[in-house]
């Protein structure tokens, strides 16, 4: 049977905030081997943005709606607030669901650890949305060691940060770090995800900062996190949402040569002013945000990888289909967990 000819995904995406409107919607529309079906969000100007923006799925208010007609769907994305997630994932998986979780897959990594045992035991698959893996700097990062164009890395520089010094209202701003509120949730399960699938499992925690800047914060938001991997790379990990100036994105040490670039994949703002996946152009660095490559007094740019958030579906349709691995082991995102919970154990101690 052909691609074509194979019955639809048949999803529903939990969540119409930034992640279900921006990360999950428009790749679900876009991929041919999905259909997406229903919408749950409980605020009804979203509901009504639900419907505008995807005519064919029905949106509803609650979960129990969803529940009430799992045997019409195959495939539940959660994108809801992060202290939802575990209970969400659960829920799903008892109703003999596939599952996609936003990160961060849980808040602890013994939830994360119960949810890949109760799939597997309901054979079920399983897997966690770390878009970041499809960022096109990223994807450089990792040509570039594939290539060998670095020599060997001995440390490992990344940042997300930002000047927002008025939190926006969102659940992210009111929710605490116990449930999975603040920057080190948030951008750090990105952050500690890229560092591990470039230089492998990490031997030690040598550093970390955790602090809360902003008045009506609940939680902090601005990190630093230092990691010692098996392999002997050192990452030193940035997260800062009040940062007035904002450091390179990646700074990559080499035996021979260094990688330096700066802002952000354009992917997330490209879809946030309407974009489309399969708009020309779309995740493609303009060459004047190059990163540079070599050392001082020679660096030359070099071509960024373009980026692909819809790959994660496209991976995750074969998983399902024919069988083949998940876009993202959920076991990734527990070993990712496991650090957060060392970080903020560590800090208060420092504390």
């Amino acid at each position: 049977m052909t691609d074509a000819a194979r019955p639809a995904i048949r999803t529903a995406v939990i969540g119409f905030g930034t992640s279900g409107r921006v990360f999950h919607a428009p790749f679900l529309d876009a991929a041919p081997e999905y259909s997406l079906d229903l919408i749950v969000t409980r605020d009804p100007s979203r509901r009504a943005a639900a419907e505008a923006r995807h005519p064919s799925a029905r949106s509803v208010a609650t979960v129990d709606e969803l529940w009430a007609a799992a045997e019409r769907i195959d495939l539940v994305v959660i994108g809801s607030p992060s202290g939802t997630h575990a209970a969400l994932a659960e829920a799903a998986l008892d109703a003999g669901l596939d599952v996609v979780v936003d990160k961060p897959f849980a808040v602890t990594a013994e939830e994360g650890r119960a949810l890949i045992v109760k799939a597997a035991r309901l054979g079920c698959t399983l897997t966690v949305f770390q878009n970041r893996r499809w960022d096109g700097d990223f994807r450089t990062v990792r040509r570039l060691l594939d290539e060998g164009e670095l020599g060997e890395v001995r440390r490992f520089e990344s940042r997300f940060e930002w000047w927002k010094p008025e939190p926006p209202a969102s659940w992210k701003t009111d929710a605490t770090a116990a449930e999975g509120g603040g920057i080190l949730y948030d951008l750090g399960t990105h952050l500690i995800d890229q560092a591990v699938q470039l230089f492998g499992p990490v031997a030690e925690l040598t550093a970390v900062e955790i602090e809360r800047r902003r008045p009506g914060a609940a939680a902090d938001d601005d990190v630093f996190v230092a990691l010692r991997h098996e392999s002997g790379v050192r990452s030193h990990l940035w997260m800062n949402a009040v940062a007035p100036v904002a450091g390179p994105r990646f700074h990559v040490l080499g035996s021979r040569a260094g990688y330096t670039s700066w802002g952000l994949d354009g992917q997330e703002p490209a879809l946030i002013a309407g974009a489309l996946p399969g708009d020309p152009g779309f995740g493609e660095t303009p060459e004047a945000r190059w990163g540079v490559l070599g050392v001082d007094g020679s660096a030359r740019p070099v071509p960024a990888e373009r980026g692909d958030y819809g790959e994660f579906y496209r991976l995750l349709a074969a998983a399902l289909r024919d069988g083949a691995p998940v876009p993202v082991d959920p076991a990734d995102a527990v070993a990712v967990l496991e650090l957060i919970e060392q970080a903020h154990a560590a800090a208060s101690v420092i504390a």
